[in-house]
């Protein structure tokens, strides 16, 4: 049984710039910023075009720490072990810098991984030689089956394990504090790819033992593209390098990787008046409307698909993603997934995102709220008649 789908808050669908006549049910990749953030970031846009050598150099540090210390507090992070970076592909690469693995050593990965992240590790095989460990991880598994997965390919040679605390492949949440646990008692570091937690998970550093962890503020927090947060232990804080060295290269952490000439830190200096929104709603008020909205798209799409309800996947707790199987030929390969959302986007009206994962195509929906329920009825009306045709 589908069931009610949950009641839209009032005023929220007026936050935002979006395309009233799209259904946009893809927040998961880019996310939407609230009207309010575009303003904020307007408004700095012009002090910095006014004047930009006194907005450079009159207080503009000061500014950027200030707001590194609320979206700190706000992820649950240790605002003196935090700094800003573009986002968290950019984060990851400033680890791998640091951790710096050489010819032979080994880094564990997931196959729920991010793509892009995927690509940096493979960097360092080609690059390096280094070795590339994968742990699969069944959707639906348990914590403690995806702990020992885990920790099953670590070995004496693993010098950095990399696991999503919500995988944007799958929308699966992994038991990251448990992992973080269990590897500081091998010795082994951790970077937990934290990109969807912010916004969407309540204070997700909180309790959490990692070495790094890197999470996209552009996404579920509502704030502009390009600023995320990088947490960093205090082992390895002055063992980080910048990928561009800079006047602030003295400085060491966190200045030296956020102090860049000619950066554009409108994002970080709004990414503040973002968490606004959870003011005026109330995190916890958020969080549930879109996990029950999402797990409404999910119930009526995959019915119109004629799915079994009972086997949807459950992505875990607080999370506001879901994934639908597509009927087997529906997409070939990866290549074939692109063509897929985009024909859904010019026949549907709808914006979707199209995964594939071991060797089968998903639909991934996500739910905001700006989102009603028919969106999600939208893409269940036309979705089963696009597949076919």
């Amino acid at each position: 049984m589908i069931g009610d789908p949950p009641a839209p808050l009032d005023g929220a669908r007026e936050l935002f710039a979006l395309d009233p006549a799209v259904a946009h049910v893809n927040h998961g990749s880019f996310g939407a910023v609230p009207l309010p953030v575009r303003e904020a970031r307007q408004r700095l846009i012009d002090e910095h075009d006014a004047n930009p050598t006194r907005f450079v150099t009159s207080g503009l540090w000061q500014r950027v720490a200030a707001a590194r210390e609320v979206t700190a507090v706000f992820c649950g992070a240790d605002p003196a072990g935090a700094a800003f970076v573009a986002n968290a592909t950019t984060g990851t690469a400033m680890v791998l810098a640091a951790v710096a693995p050489g010819a032979g050593d080994e880094i564990v990965v997931t196959d729920h991984g991010y793509h892009a992240v995927e690509l940096a590790v493979d960097e360092q095989r080609r690059r390096h030689g280094v070795r590339v460990v994968t742990a699969p991880v069944e959707l639906g598994a348990s914590e403690a089956d995806t702990v020992a997965a885990v920790l099953d390919r670590v070995g004496p040679r693993t010098r950095l394990v990399i696991v999503d605390q919500v995988s944007s492949a799958t929308a699966q949440r992994h038991p990251v504090h448990k992992i973080a646990a269990a590897l500081r008692e091998r010795g082994v570091p951790l970077l937990v790819d934290g990109a969807h937690a912010p916004g969407m998970l309540d204070r997700p550093l909180a309790g959490l033992d990692a070495d790094f962890w890197v999470g996209n503020l552009h996404k579920w927090a509502y704030a502009p593209p390009g600023s995320a947060l990088l947490q960093v232990a205090p082992a390895w804080r002055e063992r980080m390098v910048p990928l561009v060295v800079s006047h602030s290269q003295p400085d060491g952490f966190p200045l030296f990787l956020e102090q860049q000439g000619t950066l554009d830190h409108s994002p970080w200096l709004a990414a503040p008046v973002g968490l606004d929104v959870f003011g005026r709603y109330g995190f916890d008020t958020i969080q549930r409307h879109n996990v029950a909205l999402a797990a409404y798209g999910q119930r009526v799409i995959g019915e119109a698909l004629g799915l079994d309800p009972d086997a949807l996947p459950d992505p875990g707790p607080e999370v506001p993603m879901r994934l639908l199987p597509l009927p087997p030929g529906a997409v070939r390969d990866i290549t074939e997934t692109a063509a897929l959302r985009t024909r859904i986007s010019v026949e549907l009206g709808a914006e979707p995102n199209v995964m594939w994962w071991r060797d089968r195509a998903f639909l991934r929906i996500s739910a905001q709220i700006y989102n009603t329920a028919a969106d999600y009825e939208r893409l269940a009306a036309g979705l089963p008649g696009l597949l076919r045709g």
